[in-house]
């Protein structure tokens, strides 16, 4: 009784290859579905990342912006205070005693003019900055703007595209999960790496004219036998695709004219 249930387990190669090419099937289907939303998945992706750096740069362009604002209201703070030194020290000189301290004061006030003038200065170089750090300030904010319409454009057209099949696209992974719970876990685990190296996709394909229909390489007359015969999984030696035969893949041979 134990060996009839062994038994009734066992899958042939023929059985596992028909899994496979059934398999590649349903996911090239879904590759096709993939196809027809184009590029707007990845357009998505990278308006919503430059969105998040237009975002941080206005951040920091606020940052600075407001640096060089206080910078400036410093400066002409200093500068009233400079002011009210000279307005004091010329007020002392009226009263000095003797030519020592009014030569101090004289001093004490051209110290404070410098002062002016390089505040006045800085005053200016940090007015120059922050008239060109608000003006990119503008572009960057009208460049989010002009971002955020196209994305919302973008996933408009995604979410469109999205909803027409979206239906088809779960009933097909749904069928794919049913075909791969039949496929023992070593040979899945190749499927998916054949894919994944293969250009289009294709990890299972059927010879065509006596090539592979992947790398479209030939392959010799007894490689082609043991292919229908069945008994064992065969991969292309060029590309590593497993192979199939036309029956198998129930496609029509193709006659030469």
């Amino acid at each position: 009784m134990a060996t009839e249930t062994k038994a009734e387990k066992e899958i042939t190669v023929e059985e596992k290859l028909k899994a496979l090419y059934e398999l590649q099937k349903v996911v090239s289907q879904i590759d096709e579905i993939k196809i027809l939303r184009g590029e707007l998945p990845l357009e998505v992706q990278d308006l919503e990342d430059e969105i998040i750096g237009l975002n941080t740069r206005l951040e920091h362009f606020e940052t600075e912006t407001s640096n060089l604002a206080a910078a400036v209201a410093s400066k002409k703070i200093e500068i009233e205070e400079a002011r009210m030194k000279i307005a004091k020290y010329k007020e002392q000189q009226d009263n000095v005693r003797n030519n020592r301290e009014y030569d101090n004061l004289s001093k004490e006030i051209e110290y404070q003019t410098l002062e002016i003038e390089l505040c006045e200065k800085r005053i200016r170089e940090y007015s120059s900055s922050l008239e060109s750090k608000q003006a990119d300030q503008k572009i960057t904010a009208d460049h989010l703007t002009e971002r955020k319409l196209d994305i919302e454009q973008k996933k408009g057209e995604l979410n469109e595209i999205v909803a027409e099949t979206k239906h088809e696209e779960e009933k097909l992974r749904e069928h794919a999960k049913e075909i791969e719970s039949l496929i023992e876990s070593r040979l899945l685990v190749a499927f998916k790496r054949i894919r994944k190296n293969a250009r289009n996709g294709l990890a299972v394909v059927y010879v065509q004219r006596d090539a592979c229909g992947g790398c479209f390489n030939k392959i010799p007359a007894q490689r082609q036998m043991d292919i229908r015969l069945r008994k064992k999984i065969i991969v292309c030696e060029y590309c590593g695709r497993i192979l199939v035969d036309q029956e198998l893949a129930g496609v029509a041979p193709v006659t030469e004219n």
